[in-house]
Parts: C-alpha cells; sequence; structure tokens
C-alpha cells in the first residue's frame, strides 16, 4: 500500500522525491520506499526533517510510528525508571515532597535517607501537617528478626536497627504533631516489607524493589503516577496500605 499522506504532502509543498531527500540528507531512493510503502517507517530523525520540509506533522506522515511512541498500555503509569534509585535526581524527590497535598506515605523500611538527603525535611514535615496533610512512616522493627537478618545480609556499617532508629529520632524532635502517624510493619509482613519500598505522594509513587544482598539506593526504582483503578500505581499502593493495617502503631504517634 503507498503512503498516499506522503505523496499529498510532497504535492502541496511542491516539491519532487528528489528535492524532498536532499532536504532530509538520504537518497532519492529511500523518499521512494517511502512512498511505495506505507508500512516502512523512516528513522526518528529523518521523520522529523521530512514533516519539517513539508510543513506538516508527523503524525498525518506516519501515524502509526507516533502512535507506537505514545504509551496506551499497561506501562502508561510508568513515569520514569532508573536502573538505581541513587540514580533518581533529589530534585524529583523534592518536588514530590513538595507537591503532597492529602498523603504522603513513606514506607520504606527505614526511610532514613529522607532526612540526610532531602534539605530541610522535618521542617516540611512539621509544615505539611499543620497545613493538613496526612503524613505516615511505616518502618521495619528494629528489634525485629528479620532486621537483624537482613543486617547479616547487607554487612554494612550502619546497621538496618541504626538507620530505623536515626528516623524514629528526627520524628520525636518533631514532639506530638497531629496528622503524624508511626507504625512498625507486623512480624508476619516484615519480610514483604523490607523487600518492597512504596514511597506515595498523592497520586504518583516511587517503588524499590529490592534486589538480593543489595542496599536501597543500589536497586532500582520506578516512578509511577495514577491513571486508572487497576493500574500499577493501585497495586502498589493497596500493598503499602495492608502493611499499614496490619502494622503497630508506635506510643510516640502524635495523632
Amino acid at each position: 500500500m503507498t503512503n498516499t499522506a506522503l505523496r499529498s504532502a510532497l504535492d502541496g509543498a511542491g516539491l519532487s522525491p528528489r528535492q524532498l531527500a536532499y532536504r532530509v540528507g538520504v537518497a532519492p531512493k529511500q523518499v521512494e520506499r517511502w512512498l511505495a510503502d506505507a508500512a516502512l517507517t523512516p528513522h526518528a530523525r529523518n521523520r522529523e526533517d521530512a514533516a519539517r520540509a513539508l510543513g506538516v506533522d508527523e503524525e498525518m506522515l506516519w501515524p502509526r510510528a507516533v502512535k507506537e511512541r505514545l504509551k496506551t498500555g499497561n506501562d502508561r503509569e510508568i513515569i520514569h525508571s532508573y536502573p538505581y534509585r541513587s540514580a533518581c535526581p533529589s530534585t524529583v524527590w523534592v518536588e514530590l515532597i513538595k507537591n503532597t497535598r492529602e498523603d504522603l506515605f513513606l514506607a520504606g523500611y527505614t526511610n532514613y535517607f529522607f532526612f540526610t538527603q532531602i534539605p530541610a525535611f522535618a521542617e516540611t514535615l512539621r509544615s505539611k501537617a499543620e497545613s493538613g496533610c496526612r503524613i505516615r512512616f511505616l518502618l521495619g522493627n528494629p528489634d525485629g528478626e528479620t532486621t537483624r537478618q537482613r543486617e547479616v545480609i547487607e554487612d554494612v556499617a550502619l546497621s538496618v536497627s541504626t538507620r530505623i532508629r536515626i528516623t524514629l529520632g528526627e520524628l520525636s524532635k518533631l514532639g506530638p504533631l497531629e496528622g503524624l502517624e508511626v507504625r512498625y510493619s507486623a512480624p508476619e509482613d516484615a519480610t514483604n516489607h523490607v523487600s518492597l519500598s512504596v514511597f506515595r505522594f498523592d497520586s504518583e509513587a516511587l517503588v524499590t524493589p529490592h534486589l538480593a544482598r543489595l542496599v536501597g539506593h543500589d536497586s532500582p526504582l520506578l516512578h509511577l503516577r495514577k491513571q486508572d483503578e487497576r493500574g500499577m500505581f493501585s497495586r502498589f499502593a493497596e500493598h503499602a496500605e495492608e502493611l499499614w493495617e496490619r502494622g503497630q502503631r508506635l506510643p510516640t504517634d502524635g495523632a
């Protein structure tokens, strides 16, 4: 099937296939192939240059290529993926926290890095709580068996239990704070908790599945944005909510 849209655009622009080939920087025979086969998709740069030379939108000439570039399936909630959590720019975390208005839910096992890597994080928590934002910390139990086992696996100087206690210490400095809730995951859920961190910022989330013996910042991360009720965002959010509902409430809760 010939590419009638491309032929029409050539006629409209008053260009021959050879002239278009010259402007795009390809051989004339290549343009002839584009005209002869509508299923033939040029490289992205050539599509862009051809559309510019003809004064039309790329989608008009090669609609299938543009459609394939847009996410329409179950992966459309994935905004970005990072091979390492540490590869996610700090500005992403800062902006997500800043823009959260209703539900800030941090369900990492230690959540330690928020206090060391996010500027003025404690002050931000206080401000958000005072503005009516619900803030939740789901932590691993520093004295739990899963924590002990994880410390052996990681074998790093700053142990898991130490990182959790640092987070608890930072939270205690805030004093009783309405809207701030803290829980330990239940003993029977601790293994599921330590293997998957879910950080929720209203309708967006950063999710880290922990790989084997790697610490959090060396594991991959997904940035998700909710699009529907059955998408990936909701699946991970439901997982975190289940851990929360079964969790152990701490006496330091400000709620």
